[in-house]
């Protein structure tokens, strides 16, 4: 069943974002991207999402007749403000919150209220995120019951019926590649391998079997870590259909 209300998808241009892009256009009649520039040290990624929306246009041609506008916003200041090892030269460390250094605190809620208010003036009913439980690095606002109370903040404040879909929020990084392959084939995977990009330290010299990055952040370490157990397991397809809520 497509659902013709449309959907926003918050892209990153990274491996997460980038199969909930894939999730969206074949679930949704009308998905349109935003993209937020906060100051991020590894700005990389956002040219990484201009790369992945056009191999998904050339090589998707489903997709393609799905697929809106993009549109960037610039809250570079909520990045000064929020200071964390993403938006300055700082070490990548645990701190003594027990929270990795790279948590830009509030980051995701921002993204929310930013994504909201676009997709109240464009008319779009779904905010889609790529925030998970299973495989993350402790963000506390990547956690669904901290997204289940920023939907019904929004849609209080705002009068609306929004919701903020998840489809990696149950999964492992590993099944986040079978997800890809379920949507796309290898073709998608293949796609994501090439163009998306999550490494922190923004580093594309050197391409692995998993993808660019310097294989010593977090980031990289959990994408390998996917990969290798999504290859241990034989490679297979996850079908969306299968995802729980």
């Amino acid at each position: 069943m497509i659902d013709q209300t449309g959907a926003l998808v918050l892209f990153s241009g990274g491996q997460d974002s980038s199969v909930c892009l894939a999730w969206a256009l074949e679930r949704h009649g009308r998905v349109e991207t935003v993209g937020f520039d906060y100051g991020q040290r590894h700005a990389v990624e956002l040219e990484a999402r201009q790369a992945v929306r056009a191999r998904m246009v050339e090589q998707f041609p489903a997709w393609a007749a799905r697929l809106g506008d993009d549109h960037m916003l610039d809250i570079s200041s909520f990045g000064a403000v929020a200071e964390s090892a993403l938006t300055a030269d700082r070490a990548i460390e645990m701190t003594e919150r027990g929270l990795p250094s790279t948590f830009v605190p509030g980051r995701n809620l921002a993204f929310f209220i930013y994504a909201a208010a676009l997709a109240d003036r464009r008319g779009l009913r779904a905010l889609v995120g790529g925030m998970c439980e299973t495989d993350f690095s402790g963000y506390p606002d990547c956690r669904r019951d901290t997204l289940d109370a920023m939907q019904r903040a929004l849609n209080l404040g705002m009068a609306r019926d929004f919701v903020i879909e998840t489809p990696l929020m149950r999964i492992t990084k590993a099944e986040t590649w079978a997800l890809a392959k379920g949507l796309g084939g290898e073709a998608l995977v293949e796609l994501i391998v090439a163009e998306s990009h999550t490494c922190y330290q923004g580093v594309r010299e050197a391409l692995h079997p998993w993808g660019y990055g310097c294989r010593t952040c977090p980031a990289c370490e959990l994408r390998q870590r996917g990969w290798d157990g999504w290859l241990a397991e034989g490679r297979p397809s996850l079908r969306p259909q299968a995802l729980g809520g």
